[in-house]
């Protein structure tokens, strides 16, 4: 059995110097400037806190590549709520080693982690570091932002258009990689798509009027989708066809290669209003495909959708798309079959419209977790 320990305080003074100047900001009253117990940080007058932790393995041997991506996944949560992160502590495990290879690798790991919360304001106010069987990192992030400038995941409208900033299929293309069956192309377009902050993203999505947002990660595109649907009491169609994937993601589940959560993920097939007409689709796989630091999945008024989507290419991010449009109900989500809050829509299966029968409440579709 292997026991978890500390990394040597030496080892990890020597990280801390190589990586000043560390990432700060002014909310931080105490960080790893001035160590303490823990750290101090004060949020303006008239903002709210916000509060969210990740925490995920290696998934690549670059431990620098792996910190950018971590960091950008941790930042996710605090960007689709229209929060600016102030401060983030890290949590990281690295494999046990040479003194001089557990430096090294460690120092890497979080060099990459501080670039991308250097760009996004937010200071690295602490931490913890240990040894253990594999390579890890996580971030718990501080952030504030105005009451009334939050996009919470429930404030769909009906007629909205619903947008994705990134494409989809990261899980897919590296359940290829560990099988040496993704063209090394495909996952250096992937990396690149998930180190990308999605900080500028949320931004654009709140300015152009954008009322309910969150990103797209682990329970993959419908997953959360369902989700906004949930908390808004709202139906949604979704086009397939429109949805951007990553090189290679289509051709990796054509050959069946899907992330081990995909069978997870799948179970919320059950909020498809159309799962017969659609599931035999190769694209449709994707839908449920988890994502690691993936796009801002948001609606806006329709009016204002083709600005968006011009504003936020403009920004940085060329694979945005309209991906489909937010419902007062679904017909026939009524009676036996409330949950079905998800129309899957493509150039062969249309979407038919509305119904004048509207059910009595969107019920749960299956996603147990309140906080996807």
């Amino acid at each position: 059995i292997q026991t978890v320990a500390k990394v040597g305080a030496t080892v990890l003074s020597r990280v801390m110097k190589r990586l000043e100047p560390i990432p700060t900001n002014p909310n931080v009253e105490i960080g790893i400037d001035q160590p303490d117990d823990a750290a101090v940080v004060s949020t303006p007058p008239g903002m709210v806190s916000i509060q969210t932790v990740d925490y995920f393995r290696s998934f690549v041997d670059d431990p620098y590549i792996f910190g950018q991506v971590a960091a950008v996944h941790a930042l996710g949560d605090c960007w689709a709520m229209g929060a600016d992160p102030h401060a983030a502590l890290a949590i990281a495990s690295v494999p046990y080693g040479l003194e001089a290879q557990v430096e090294e690798t460690l120092y890497q790991m979080m060099a990459g982690a501080c670039s991308v919360l250097r760009e996004a304001g937010c200071a690295l106010a602490g931490g913890h570091s240990c040894e253990g069987a594999e390579l890890s990192l996580g971030f718990s992030v501080h952030g504030a932002a105005p009451r009334e400038k939050l996009m919470k995941k429930g404030g769909m409208k009906t007629g909205q258009k619903i947008i994705l900033t990134k494409p989809v299929g990261t899980g897919t293309l590296f359940a290829a990689d560990m099988r040496a069956k993704a063209q090394g192309q495909w996952i250096s377009n992937a990396l690149d798509s998930m180190r990308q902050s999605s900080g500028e993203a949320a931004r654009v999505l709140f300015d152009h009027g954008a009322t309910a947002c969150t990103d797209v990660t682990g329970f993959g595109l419908l997953g959360h989708l369902v989700e906004m649907c949930k908390g808004s009491n709202a139906a949604a169609v979704l086009d397939m066809d429109a949805v951007p994937v990553l090189p290679g993601a289509l051709e990796c589940v054509q050959l069946g290669i899907t992330s081990s959560l995909q069978p997870a993920n799948v179970r919320l097939a059950r909020a498809v209003a159309n799962p017969e007409a659609v599931s035999n689709a190769p694209k449709y796989p994707l839908l449920f495909d988890p994502q690691t630091a993936g796009g801002m999945l948001a609606s806006v008024p329709a009016e204002r959708a083709s600005d968006v989507v011009r504003a936020l290419i403009a920004a940085g991010y060329p694979h945005t798309a309209i991906i489909g449009e937010v419902l007062e109900y679904l017909p026939k989500a009524s009676g036996n079959a409330p949950e079905r809050v998800v129309f899957v829509s493509s150039a062969s299966v249309p979407f038919d419209g509305a119904s004048n029968i509207k059910p009595t409440q969107v019920v749960s579709c299956g996603a147990d977790a309140c906080n996807l």
